[in-house]
């Protein structure tokens, strides 16, 4: 008998940006560290975050997380500030691939999930994305409901 793996109790996800993958098209995604303060983490560790209406820019060398909401930690000796710029890291080499890419081809870097990964160390998973036309989004939700339906009348003739 195989043993099922057990579960990460580390691994966490903290926000996810459900309307990226609906209003745009993911071609890349990277992994990320972030540079956090001791009562943001803590805030983190009890879910109160957001990152549906934020964006990530490289600006002067560095790539910045825009508009993020983390809440202010209620214990905290000393507060953040909920909606600050958060300086994320990556690889030189990234860094440079995410500037020509959002510079040449008219692409955006857009935060797909925050989590806790399996060391406890938040990371953001952003992607190297474009966005979609009106007649894209239709077209992207016409196909999750027919993949919807053909689940159901499968599920009902089997």
């Amino acid at each position: 008998m195989a043993q099922k793996p057990k579960s990460d109790p580390n691994y966490k996800v903290i926000a996810e940006n459900r309307r990226a993958r609906f209003d745009y098209a993911i071609e890349d995604d990277i992994e990320c560290g972030m540079i956090l303060t001791g009562s943001e983490v803590k805030s983190l560790r009890e879910n109160t975050s957001n990152i549906a209406e934020s964006y990530a820019a490289v600006e002067e060398g560095e790539l910045w997380l825009v508009n993020s909401y983390i809440a202010p930690y209620e214990r905290a000796m000393f507060s953040h500030e909920p909606r600050k710029r958060r300086k994320l890291l990556v690889s030189r080499k990234e860094l440079s691939r995410l500037w020509n890419e959002t510079q040449r081809k008219g692409m955006t870097i857009v935060p797909l999930v925050m989590y806790f990964n399996h060391k406890g160390i938040v990371k953001l998973k952003v992607g190297i994305a474009k966005g979609k036309k009106n007649h894209d989004k239709r077209e992207t939700a016409a196909k999750r409901d027919w993949n919807r339906q053909k689940q159901r009348l499968l599920k009902s003739n089997g």
